[in-house]
């Protein structure tokens, strides 16, 4: 049993957001438990995300979602990659999101003697249900094939037909509350054709996405939610895990390298807003932070506020997106995307260029219009 504690000041987040806490995993190892506590009372001014590193790179992140997280040699907590236990120097790694002006106390508790069970128990404050998506199984009764909405016939241009998806979406395996089956049964349900997964900062839940969606009759396309204290934004495409904590500007032309989309979620939503420095041009005029952008979210209650749209212009125009952060118990709209019959069946990564006939986003003026159900 290890146990690390102090008091993480501001002085310590202007030193590094990022906290490292190290700990061995010997042969002998049974399992890993990481357990985070922190003063609470603080509500939204104290918090610290928290997540993995072991030896063969980044395993995992709960961000704030979760206290506690479990490794074993055939599991792992949602949000983690399941690759056992490597030997070596492992690290807990917090992130301090905010943080009080006098301080805030915290403790984290790692027990490498820990007995993990295959099903990876999930936070039930969080979660509030033990149900999660398991290597190899489900932990649990899959979600039974809903009847599905009939689709409506939109008209489109001679090659191109109109298919109703979301671009934002989160399950278990970050701070979503339904498993990956769960999540295509409700969306497929409400007649959507596609939706992109973009949990915060993990790829572990791709390997679930084709098994659920060809049950439910619909497009689970990989993705992930980059997420830092000063802004989000969805990276589209099975490109591999995207480090967050590498600066905002440089993030859309380390996916863009990958063969992946980046777009910037939610620019103008409080305390989610974009906030990262713009990446700047061989000029050093500042530049688009991405090639895309979320301008529909459901954040934007307000259709008479103009910021998203401003903000949309002032960063030069980059191609309109709409998300929904699904589950969509808090939306009751969803966008529709103009492509080619079948265009983006089978296809496991994003494409930057979205004016290609067979590029799954439509072309310009097509992208994210808003369903209206």
């Amino acid at each position: 049993m290890i146990r690390h504690a102090g008091t993480w000041t501001p002085d310590d987040r202007a030193g590094s957001v990022w906290q490292y806490l190290p700990f061995e995993v010997s042969a002998s190892t049974a399992g890993v438990r990481v357990t985070l506590d922190f003063d609470r009372s603080h509500g939204a001014g104290g918090v610290l995300d928290l997540g993995l590193v072991d030896p063969q790179g980044w395993r995992g992140w709960s961000g704030g979602a979760r206290s506690v997280v479990e490794i074993g040699p055939g599991s792992s907590t949602p949000g983690y990659l399941d690759r056992g236990l490597p030997t070596g120097e492992w690290q807990v790694v917090l992130g301090l999101h905010r943080l009080p002006a006098q301080g805030l106390p915290w403790q984290v508790v790692v027990d490498t003697d820990a007995t993990v069970v295959d099903s990876s128990v999930v936070d039930s404050a969080v979660v509030g249900s033990a149900v999660v998506d398991s290597p190899g199984a489900w932990s649990g009764p899959r979600s039974p094939v809903p009847p599905r909405r009939p689709r409506r016939d939109l008209p489109a241009v001679d090659g191109l037909t109109w298919r109703a998806g979301d671009c934002h979406a989160h399950t278990v395996h970050s701070d979503g509350a339904l498993t990956i089956d769960e999540l295509a049964a409700l969306t497929a349900g409400r007649g959507l054709d596609f939706l992109w997964v973009t949990d915060h900062n993990t790829t572990s839940h791709h390997p679930f996405l084709a098994e659920a969606g060809a049950r439910h009759g619909i497009e689970l396309l990989p993705g992930q939610e980059v997420t830092t204290a000063d802004g989000h934004a969805n990276a589209f495409g099975d490109i591999g895990w995207v480090d967050f904590r590498r600066p905002g500007g440089e993030w859309a032309a380390d996916v863009t390298s990958r063969g992946g989309l980046l777009s910037v979620n939610h620019p103008v939503s409080g305390d989610c807003a974009w906030r990262h420095p713009p990446p700047a041009s061989a000029g050093g005029a500042p530049t688009s932070p991405a090639p895309a952008a979320e301008v529909w979210h459901s954040s934007w209650t307000d259709r008479t506020d103009g910021g998203p749209l401003a903000w949309w212009i002032a960063a030069g125009s980059p191609l309109p997106l709409g998300g929904q952060r699904l589950p969509p118990s808090r939306s009751r709209r969803g966008p529709r995307i103009a492509h080619d019959v079948g265009g983006m069946r089978g296809r496991r990564r994003a494409r930057r260029d979205a004016r290609g006939p067979h590029s799954g986003l439509g072309r310009p003026g097509r992208a994210a219009a808003p369903a209206g159900r």
